[in-house]
């Protein structure tokens, strides 16, 4: 039987859960030449802690020699770039919910706006080929994901949406996006798809309220639902995924390879 996956799920939060911080062990970070460990470090630490002094200039450095020393196609220099942008201005890399809430907002609408006015998605679809494999270009990578024979067909008829539609949809979420009325009956729900495989994203509700979302592999994609509780279940990378969700405002789910 196909395990379930326990697979990182949000509502627009990406951060460490507090079990996990306070099982980290920062005995040695004086020692750490990691960029990535420092910086969880200024995340979790106290302010007031004495280390932060040493370890902050430390980390900015070491992000200045990553950058400049980095491969042009290197994809962490954004991040690297981001961070060190932050540290400039504030203790650490960590946000608040509402701040993390919002970088995501805009980052969608950016999307969303440029595929508006192009007049259709800006990745590049091409259907499964008898192998069932389905390949999906976007700028930053092309994959060719594996997706259940079963789901193969869906999968190719949930993407092609013809200009028409597409425009229909991506008016609706842009409006979605902008509306701030906690009063409104709908709300969006954005899924990361951070596996190798396009999934197929199922949103159940009550009586006849249904919501299917393909979502390529190393890609994301959004729909607006309805307000209420929800069944999400999907297939990724053939292990099982469900989760009951009550959406009252904008989230996001990212889901993961199995194991990871």
């Amino acid at each position: 039987m196909k395990k379930l996956l326990l697979l990182f799920s949000t509502m627009l939060l990406i951060g460490t859960l507090s079990a996990q911080k306070q099982g980290k062990d920062y005995s040695n970070i004086l020692k750490s030449k990691s960029i990535y460990e420092i910086n969880a470090f200024l995340r979790d630490a106290h302010p007031d802690d004495p280390r932060r002094s040493v370890l902050k200039p430390r980390v900015m450095e070491m992000m200045r020699e990553y950058i400049k020393n980095a491969h042009p196609a290197d994809q962490k220099v954004k991040q690297m770039q981001e961070w060190l942008a932050m540290l400039k201005r504030r203790p650490s890399t960590k946000i608040s919910f509402d701040e993390m809430n919002a970088i995501i907002k805009q980052k969608q609408i950016a999307k969303y706006k440029a595929e508006l006015a192009a007049g259709k998605s800006l990745a590049v679809y091409t259907p499964s080929t008898p192998q069932n494999a389905i390949v999906v270009n976007t700028p930053a990578t092309t994959t060719a994901a594996a997706i259940p024979d079963s789901e193969a067909q869906e999968f190719n008829m949930l993407m092609a949406d013809n200009p028409v539609e597409h425009k229909n949809k991506t008016v609706k979420i842009l409006n979605s996006l902008f509306d701030n009325d906690p009063t409104t009956k709908e709300c969006i729900v954005m899924i990361e798809n951070k596996s190798d495989c396009n999934i197929i994203v199922r949103m159940e509700s009550t009586g006849t309220i249904k919501y299917r979302l393909p979502v390529p592999a190393h890609g994301d994609n959004s729909v607006v639902v309805q307000k209420g509780d929800y069944l999400f279940t999907s297939v990724v990378c053939g292990a099982q995924y469900a989760s009951q969700k009550t959406i009252q405002k904008p989230i996001m789910v990212a889901l993961g390879n199995p194991g990871k």
